[in-house]
């Protein structure tokens, strides 16, 4: 049996579905999901998490509707301004993993503000994973190695960690997807390669505090073999 995971990752997945079965407009969707983020993180902090890393929006998700893609910006500048001082208080670290330069320039100031506020808090770190990717990831890791001039001979999986989105995060020993989808949609594709998953059709915004303790109690049944004997 395993304890309580260092490290979890959440796919948020369901938003969209959540505001058409309410006749609601998609963004509304997205400002309920937002808005159960600050309520996730605290639960998973009470339970000795240390860190959460959770996908709020992938570099795929450019090619959605420009009026969505503008709606979820403003609720993420929004709900940054609004939680940040209370995750705060709460000791959360906030972190951003993906790219940065297709921001925009009052969202990637909110997001600054935001992790120099709380870069010294140490009850549970939040990584947003937003304009992320795997592969991009990936690629851009080879290209830093390629500019730094890393000798070939030097590499291993130790010098490419280092040159990750998430350096100084361990691996998330279980992934979360809710919404029913069973899919991995380029999220964390170096870090997961021994993570457990834990799929539910609870929409993302539905997602409280007894299906945290549902997906804990599916982990700690798992036999974490890392590739090895069972």
């Amino acid at each position: 049996m395993s304890s309580n995971p260092i490290h979890v990752a959440i796919i948020m997945d369901g938003n969209s579905r959540w505001a058409a079965r309410r006749y609601l407009p998609r963004i509304a969707g997205h400002r309920a999901g937002t808005n159960n983020i600050r309520r996730v993180v605290e639960s998973f902090a009470g339970k000795g998490v240390k860190y959460l890393t959770i996908y709020a929006f992938s570099t795929e998700n450019w090619s959605r509707p420009d009026d969505e893609i503008m709606g979820l910006m403003t609720i993420l500048e929004d709900v940054i301004a609004k939680e940040t001082r209370m995750l705060h208080e709460k000791g959360v670290k906030i972190r951003h993993i993906g790219r940065k330069d297709r921001l925009s320039r009052s969202l990637s100031s909110e997001i600054q503000k935001a992790i120099k506020l709380t870069e010294g808090n140490e009850i549970i770190t939040l990584n947003v994973a937003f304009d992320y990717g795997g592969r991009t990831e990936i690629i851009d890791a080879v290209k830093k190695m390629l500019s730094d001039k890393i000798p070939y001979d030097e590499i291993d999986e130790k010098i490419f960690n280092t040159y990750l989105y998430t350096t100084d995060t361990p691996d998330p020993d279980l992934i979360i997807r809710t919404g029913g989808e069973l899919r991995m949609s380029n999220f964390l594709l170096w870090q997961s390669a021994y993570s457990e998953y834990y799929c539910t059709d609870v929409l993302w915004p539905d997602f409280n505090e007894l299906d945290i303790d549902k997906a804990l109690d599916s982990y700690h049944i798992r036999n974490r073999r890392f590739g090895g004997r069972s």
